[in-house]
This record gives structure tokens, sequence and C-alpha cells, in this order.
């Protein structure tokens, strides 16, 4: 049989890195230590590999569970073998963590090793108008792998004053304590609005990561869910 399809770059990638990018839209683990990740991103395993649901872990998270939108499933992946996740063709990113922290939308958390700690913070000024606003902060000694709708940008906050649109926002540096601002004055929106209310403003030593795109209302439905076939869903469901 012949095909394009069999060329090499599509065929499964061999080395000895566990979490390594099969190719830009889907992430390559070979198990050995577990891994936690979002409950639907897996696509394929080869191996003798079990998938169980991971509670919050303690009475703290499942209470935020209860309070907040941030609401990302996660399964514990177990076994001898590899997993291929990805998440509606997003590109893949993976950050190695050594001993310090990220804050990651939820919706653009994918995978990360078992053994990293992670907990839901609440965005300082997201209150009411704006939904209230929650991200998950992962740390320690690890890897993680994050997916972006489109090829993101990588901000410098150090210098000036940055602003984010919050459905735009992948992840920023953890040290960053983010405000949530409004660019909709009240005559704005009494006429409908702008389509663009509010944004994370950020300044100080550190980064944000910002896809070209917004989340869509259908991803953001199927996180608050649970999610399935490929959604990110909620953490705790």
């Amino acid at each position: 049989m012949q095909s394009s399809l069999f060329h090499e770059s599509n065929l499964e990638i061999n080395g000895q890195n566990r979490f390594a990018l099969q190719n830009s839209q889907m992430l390559r683990v070979a198990l050995g230590p577990d891994v936690l990740s979002a409950k639907g991103a897996m696509v394929a395993y080869q191996g003798q590999i079990t998938f169980n649901h991971e509670g919050s872990g303690s009475v703290g998270k499942f209470l935020k569970k209860v309070l907040t939108n941030e609401d990302l499933p996660l399964m514990r992946v177990s076994g001898q073998g590899e997993v291929f996740f990805a998440n509606e063709a997003g590109y893949i990113h993976l950050v190695e963590l050594t001993g310090d922290a990220l804050s990651v939308n939820g919706q653009n958390l994918i995978a990360f090793d078992a053994a990293l700690e992670w907990d839901i913070k609440r965005v300082q000024g997201a209150g009411m108008m704006a939904g209230g606003l929650f991200n998950t902060v992962i740390s320690g000694q690890g890897t993680a792998a994050i997916v972006s709708v489109g090829q993101p940008v990588v901000l410098d906050c150090s210098q000036q004053p940055t602003f984010v649109d919050v459905q735009a926002a992948v992840a920023w540096s953890a040290n960053l304590v983010p405000n949530i601002v409004s660019s909709m004055n009240m005559r704005s929106m009494l006429r409908g609005g702008t389509g663009e209310a509010f944004q994370y403003a950020f300044h100080g030593p550190g980064f944000v990561i910002v896809q070209p795109s917004e989340w869509s209302a259908a991803a953001q439905q199927a996180q608050s869910a649970g999610g399935g076939g490929g959604g990110l869903g909620g953490l705790f469901s």
C-alpha cells in the first residue's frame, strides 16, 4: 500500500523524552510515573494503560470547585506504554518547571506530571461583573503541556502595562498578579457594548502567553459541562 500518509513525518516518533511533541498539535507521553490530563484529551494509546478520575484531593479544592468556573475534570493516567493527547487541533507547547510556578487558564491545560502541585487561584479584582475569574496554578519540578488556539505570542510585562482579553490569555508567570480592568464605559454597556469588556492588566517582571483567538462560547459551555471528545471540560466533576 502506498500513500503520503505513510511519510516519516506522520509515523510515531521515537525518543528518550517522556513528554514529546508527535507534531505541533499532538502530544506523546511515555508513561512511567503517572500523568494528570484533562478528561477528553486522550486520542490514542499503546500498551497497558489505565484511566481514573482524579478528585480534588482536598476540601479546599472541592469548595473552590463549587464556587468557581475553573472546572476542568482531571484523569490520572497510569501504566506502561505511550499515550497521545490533543485538543481540537490546538497548538501544544511544553513547559519545564524547575521549582517555579505557572498560572494557566484551565481550558489551556492539557496534561502535566502528577508530581506537580496544582491549585485554583482567584484573579484579583475579578468580581461579579467579570463573571468571577479563576486560574489553575501548577508548581514544582516536572513538565506541563499547554494548548493554544493558534500560534501564540509571549509578551514581556516588565517594561510597560500589558492588557490581554480574558479569553485570549493562555498562561502567565505565577509571580504576576493581574487585575481586571474594563474598557467599556456605562454608555457603551447600555448600547450593547463593544465585545471587549474585560481584560487582564499585567505589569511587572514576567510574561503572559496570548493566543490569537478567543475561546468560543461552545468551548466554554463544554468546560462547564465537564467536557468530552477533545474538549477540556471542568477540573473536578
